[in-house]
């Protein structure tokens, strides 16, 4: 049908945060399975890949349907390595990736992105880019060439990205710090539950 995926990374540490960032509440769910939930409107399969934690992941993933966990046992070695842990999976010809504390993108910005043919699409919102980046599995091969020292950006800006204007302030949203939480939880009010 959509012939589209989706890796929701989350084996980070959270260790900015004093709580697990995962199970923070947002509306009627938390942060992981919201972004699940926005992945879901425009994927076929969720690949969600776990480490630090991996056992509060996969308790929170296990009420969630057409989700798949994988664990990232070298998720010491930072998010690439959960990147490559990601896209290992993936039988689509395309795939979103986006971290797991980015709950907040609109279903628009992931239909406008999946209009663009082009290896790479980024979303880019007030000049400042963010998340999700989708790419075309072709890549697969070079990404996991690359060494879990790296980060996505070096690959992107090797391969070049094609980027893409949105109006969605959810694509920057992250959560690292409980002032973030608090900027999430406002902005979420604001666009979510006031109109």
């Amino acid at each position: 049908m959509k012939n589209v995926e989706g890796i929701i990374l989350a084996g980070g540490f959270s260790s900015r945060m004093e709580k697990f960032k995962m199970e923070l509440p947002i509306g009627d769910k938390n942060i992981l399975s919201k972004c699940v939930d926005s992945l879901q409107s425009v994927c076929d399969r969720v690949i969600i890949v776990a480490g630090h934690q991996h056992e509060r992941i996969q308790k929170i993933a296990s009420s969630l349907t057409n989700v798949e966990i994988v664990v990232n046992e070298n998720y010491e070695k930072g998010m690439f390595s959960s990147v490559r842990k990601g896209v290992r999976e993936i039988k689509a010809d395309r795939f979103f990736v986006i971290p797991g504390d980015q709950p907040l993108v609109k279903y628009s910005t992931y239909k406008k992105m999946l209009e663009i043919d082009s290896d790479i699409v980024s979303p880019r919102c007030n000049g400042k880019k963010g998340h999700p980046i989708l790419f075309k599995s072709k890549l697969i091969k070079e990404i996991l060439e690359m060494s879990d020292d790296e980060i996505l950006r070096d690959f992107i800006h090797k391969i070049n990205d094609y980027r893409i204007d949105v109006d969605d302030l959810g694509i920057h949203l992250d959560v690292d710090t409980l002032e973030d939480y608090e900027k999430l939880m406002k902005y979420y009010n604001e666009e979510y539950c006031e109109k």
